[in-house]
């Protein structure tokens, strides 16, 4: 199933000297400057007629031309899944995501994720890559992930994201008892040896910038929260695990539990069988991509997590001495 994209519209003279994907991006603010280079460079996107690249710098009065194809996002079918809407408009949706959910099919998960499930609740999403989903959450992490509803909604955030102006705050739960705040800036890469881990790496990773804040100290670990500069694939896991204080249950970078000396049966058992990263996406600030109204929401830790706390709580007050 495809929608023909059809427009014509003459550079004004004030863009003279712009590249044409750099003009092109803010006359046609729908489509992202990704999808508007691919179709200059197959020639659905011409310049008085003319397929040019998208470097080549325009002079004011040219006529543009669109004439595309806009394809479906992909052959995922839609299911009816528990998705926990918490904001939705005409631009977008906010969800709070719950843990066990993955975000995006993939090899070995073909259908039941987050995807497939914003499908049967927003059918229009069939129509925007990705379905919407401009950025991801792990499968066994928490949280408040935003979606847009509309291309140019889309085109709106992932700029946002570009830009570092989206605001996204993480709790999580970490072992070692850390003394104080501080700035992870560590580049972050696959992995040498294990294809399925990130590696903070000296040579060839991508920038990655974690901020974090103590909130509330235990014997033998730390609740913090956690400020992404940058959105790297597991960021916060990595970065808290290169400064020794990986979080609680992470099957990739936790290594072995830290335990409180003498702690409570309850504690142990809770340790040592956590059954997911301790991590929440407990808040998320950005502008609106339509009304460019600031908006802002937060969500309460889940229960796993709230459970854990209360058991540290309980150890530091129990503890002797």
């Amino acid at each position: 199933m495809t929608d023909q994209v059809e427009l014509e519209l003459e550079v004004p003279a004030q863009m003279a000297g712009l590249r044409l994907d750099q003009a092109a991006a803010e006359l046609i603010p729908d489509y992202s400057r990704a999808r508007l280079q691919a179709w200059i460079k197959g020639g659905q996107l011409t310049v008085d007629g003319r397929a040019v690249r998208p470097r080549d710098k325009l002079f004011g009065g040219e006529r543009l031309k669109l004439k595309a194809e806009l394809e479906r996002a992909g052959e995922w079918r839609p299911e009816k899944i528990d998705l926990r809407v918490i904001y939705e408009d005409e631009s977008l949706l906010v969800l709070d995501k719950q843990p066990g959910l993955v975000v995006h099919p993939a090899a070995g998960n073909p259908d039941g994720t987050l995807l497939n499930g914003l499908l049967h609740h927003c059918p229009q999403l069939e129509k925007i890559p990705r379905a919407g989903i401009v950025h991801r959450l792990d499968k066994d992490t928490s949280g408040l992930m935003v979606v847009a509803k509309t291309l140019s909604a889309q085109a709106g955030l992932v700029e946002q994201l570009k830009q570092r102006t989206v605001s996204r705050q993480y709790d999580a739960i970490a072992q070692g008892k850390i003394t104080a705040g501080g700035t992870v800036n560590a580049p972050i890469g696959r992995h040498r040896q294990n294809r399925l881990k990130m590696a903070v790496l000296s040579h060839g990773g991508k920038e990655a910038i974690t901020h974090y804040r103590v909130q509330e100290r235990f014997r033998a670990h730390t609740l913090v929260r956690c400020h992404l500069e940058t959105g790297r694939t597991h960021q916060i896991r990595v970065h808290m695990a290169h400064i020794r204080h990986p979080l609680v249950g992470d099957p990739l970078y936790g290594g072995r539990p830290r335990v409180p000396p003498e702690a409570a049966d309850a504690l142990l058992q809770e340790l040592r069988h956590f059954p997911r990263q301790a991590l929440h996406a407990a808040q998320l600030a950005l502008v609106h991509p339509g009304s460019g109204e600031d908006m802002h929401w937060s969500t309460p830790m889940p229960a796993d997590m709230l459970h854990l706390l209360e058991l540290l709580r309980a150890d530091v007050a129990g503890a002797p001495g």
